[in-house]
């Protein structure tokens, strides 16, 4: 079946499947972590044991799912379009502070880049401090403190951040669909990404913008 003409492609099926994967991993290891340290789940749940043992497989497990989406060329595309911070982004920030109604974004936007560049650096951090817990006889006293100080820290950032990308979400039923089916409205894509090449015919690199964020 053909797609309607208002609806363009944002996702494929191996995007949505990385994320949806990586959400779960990462949702099951904060939930384990909250019934490790707080006193009332802990003694709600129980079974300590299990507890840990799900949370540091579902910890090792966390960057498989993006490790086996790098075989697909729209998650490799998508990668390379996160790791990219050009002149429009800067715009968009700018653009956002002062709540103008035009904010310049090709497919992602600059906040959404930064949210993606720190979940995986804090994904990448929370994995290597968990390690140096885990395997307690390879390192020194002083290093698994150090590591536990910075594994609990970074995990409550984690979960801090998570709670606004989940808020940002809700407020937001396009994306939300566009995540869940791949699928968006053009009009929604021209309002919220208007350097998307897909949802203009002028490519993101070809179009200058101004100091406030609109094209030049």
């Amino acid at each position: 079946m053909r797609r309607p003409p208002d609806l363009l492609l944002r996702f494929s099926r191996a995007e949505r499947w990385v994320h949806r994967a990586t959400a779960a991993l990462m949702l099951t290891c904060l939930a384990t972590a909250a019934c490790l340290y707080l006193t009332p789940l802990a003694e709600l749940v129980g079974r300590r044991r299990l507890v840990v043992t799900v949370h540091v497989w579902c910890g090792l497990a966390l960057p498989v799912p993006l490790l086996l989406g790098l075989a697909f060329r729209a998650v490799r595309a998508d990668l390379s379009r996160l790791s990219r911070f050009g002149p429009a982004d800067w715009a968009w920030l700018r653009a956002t502070r002062a709540r103008a109604s035009y904010r310049p974004a090709g497919k992602f936007n600059a906040g959404q880049k930064l949210y993606a560049q720190w979940t995986l650096g804090a994904m990448l951090v929370i994995l290597g401090t968990g390690l140096l817990m885990w395997l307690t006889h390879l390192t020194p006293p002083a290093w698994r403190t150090g590591a536990t100080f910075v594994h609990d820290w970074f995990a409550a950032a984690v979960a801090t951040a998570i709670a606004g990308h989940v808020r940002m979400a809700v407020r937001d039923p396009e994306a939300r669909r566009g995540m869940r089916t791949g699928l968006v409205e053009r009009r929604w894509a021209e309002r919220e990404h208007p350097l998307w090449p897909e949802a203009s015919p002028a490519p993101e690199e070809a179009v200058p913008v101004t100091e406030d964020g609109r094209p030049a």
